[in-house]
């Protein structure tokens, strides 16, 4: 049996760094072919994080939006017209693997989306694999199609080997996700981009799940992921869906999982599987104020290791496993005195 590490398991060793400005790192990534994203950061296809709204906020900031699945089809072209706006924009959006997933796709792209996401928990699955197959044979290379999640390098090779441009790596690892608890299945995230970093297939690596902190962000990237998907750490914020409530002098807004009966309820009508939870997180502000914290910590993270680039920094990290103890030192531990 092997064991498996995730990001609080782990720390990046402080290097020779002769960076003397935040501005001289490049925190771009290549997206495919085309897209060259001057942010590694991409929204999750959930309904309290990216509509129109986050999608046009996440572009117009360097990132990506992926508009989700959980409305109608035309309630969900409606919101990439509106992100789209008349502008130049890469806008993607969220279909799954039964039903309408190839009228929906269409109506996706005549709206203006040029990114399709297939959006399921368990993306080593022969649905996937026709979904794949279908959506490349209709569109051929006019859209990126981007598949998950997985959780192994078999996975992640046999998506790329059926068409997929990139793939999301993570699964059980969402702070609202309880698929490791309700399944008993699931790899610690960290571990499984450090296995999906070892393929040599073109397909690109997208960390879904369980970065709490931008140091967590600088963890992924640095084990091989090109980009994160990020849910909690973006739902609070003025440009993800819902109101912000007041709650004991507390301001907060809604954060729940897709799997959750709350979410299956409303968009469905019926719950069919137990695997995420409905919770609060705290209301955060704008998208500017909680991306541009993001990116000032990895930046900070990246020049630890002397790494101008995030190519520079992959292949310039060494990680070490931390105790226990290590890692309550590694948190603010001061204590009051009398």
């Amino acid at each position: 049996m092997r064991e498996a590490v995730t990001f609080d398991d782990v720390l990046l060793e402080p290097q020779f760094s002769d960076i003397t400005s935040r501005e001289d790192i490049d925190v771009s990534s290549q997206l495919d072919s085309e897209h060259a994203l001057e942010l590694p950061i991409i929204s999750s296809p959930m309904d309290t994080v990216t509509e129109w709204q986050m999608a046009q906020g996440m572009t117009d900031l360097g990132g990506l939006g992926i508009i989700h699945r959980y409305n109608t089809v035309e309630d969900q072209a409606k919101l990439v017209e509106m992100a789209v706006g008349g502008e130049d924009r890469l806008i993607g959006a969220a279909i799954g693997v039964s039903d309408d997933f190839i009228n929906r796709a269409c109506a996706l792209y005549d709206a203006g989306a040029r990114l399709i996401c297939i959006d399921v928990a368990h993306g080593h699955h022969a649905l996937v694999r026709h979904a794949l197959a279908v959506l490349r044979n209709t569109f051929g290379s006019a859209i990126h199609i981007m598949a998950g999640n997985v959780a192994t390098l078999k996975g992640f090779n046999d998506l790329a080997d059926w068409g997929a441009d990139s793939i999301r790596v993570g699964i059980g690892g969402g702070s609202i996700c309880s698929t490791r608890i309700q399944t008993g299945h699931g790899i610690p995230t960290l571990q499984s981009v450090i296995d999906c970093a070892e393929s040599d297939r073109s397909a690109k690596l997208i960390a879904d799940g369980g970065m709490k902190t931008p140091g967590d962000i600088a963890k992924a990237l640095a084990a091989g992921a090109d980009f994160v998907i990020l849910g909690s750490l973006l739902a609070g914020t003025d440009e993800s869906p819902g109101r912000v409530i007041e709650q004991e002098g507390r301001k907060i807004k809604r954060y729940r999982g897709m799997a959750s009966p709350e979410a299956q309820y409303q968009w469905r009508g019926r719950a069919t599987s137990l695997e995420g939870v409905s919770h609060h997180v705290d209301y955060r502000g704008t998208l500017f104020e909680v991306i541009y914290s993001l990116c000032r910590g990895l930046k900070s993270g990246m020049s630890y290791s002397g790494a101008r680039s995030l190519v520079e920094f992959r292949s310039k990290a060494l990680f070490i496993k931390q105790t226990v103890c290590g890692l309550a030192e590694s948190g603010t531990h001061i204590k009051t005195r009398l």
